[in-house]
């Protein structure tokens, strides 16, 4: 158990990873705006167990960070080109799933905002088990993610520092990347975003399967 004089010494660090993961969180990215697809199209039930997914790719990465992946990934370049790889790939992917969204008809609206935007229907009948997991590979292979938590353990984790703390800052950010992302999942599931959506889906999938493809192309041309 750690002494209030101990936990005086790390806590502004511990607080300034927090900081950093917020900044993260705010800024649009692959797992932000793959999240806001999803809700927006599939309804809340699917928007928040990629949220989960998501939430727990965060927190893997920051355990494998803390236990040694920064130290692997400095050891072997080549780790780090197969994780561009796969996560240039994987946003591809979601581009083409974007893309052609974008040109598929619309259907009626739901007036209660609470089934799937393009058929109907009803997010129980949709697996959550499939939008879990693709929460978690679109994070697991995103480098942006990993780098962030790198620069999240390293500035809140230093040489000698006791394990507590680097436990405090995985499972703190981990906890609070799932409900920032929960938060994102039911705000862009509510009624008015989905009527918004609705209005201009085709646009709003273009843009982001125009935005999917070029970083997918960036982190496959890129080196």
């Amino acid at each position: 158990m750690p002494s209030l004089a101990e936990i005086g010494l790390y806590l502004p660090g511990i607080l300034l990873s927090y900081a950093a993961l917020l900044v993260g969180l705010i800024s649009p990215g692959p797992a932000l705006l793959g999240l806001m697809g999803v809700s927006l199209e599939q309804g809340r039930f699917a928007g928040q167990r990629f949220a989960l997914g998501i939430g727990t790719g965060s927190f893997s990465i920051g355990l494998l960070t803390l236990t040694g992946l920064s130290a692997v990934l400095a050891a072997y370049a080549d780790a780090m080109t197969a994780i561009r790889i796969f996560g240039g790939l994987y946003l591809l992917w979601m581009s083409y799933r974007a893309f052609r969204t974008a040109f598929r008809k619309a259907a009626p609206a739901d007036p209660q905002g609470t089934g799937n935007a393009n058929d109907g229907t009803s997010p129980r009948q949709i697996s959550g088990r499939g939008y879990y997991f693709r929460g978690l590979a679109l994070h697991l292979t995103n480098p942006k993610a990993i780098l962030t938590w790198i620069a999240i353990i390293s500035i809140g984790f230093h040489q000698g520092a006791p394990l507590w703390v680097g436990a405090a800052i995985v499972i703190g950010c981990g906890m609070i990347s799932t409900s920032i992302h929960l938060l994102y999942a039911t705000a862009f599931s509510t009624a008015p975003a989905i009527s918004i959506y609705r209005r201009a889906a085709n646009w709003i999938n273009g843009v982001l399967g125009v935005f999917f493809a070029v970083v997918g192309l960036r982190l496959l041309v890129n080196r």
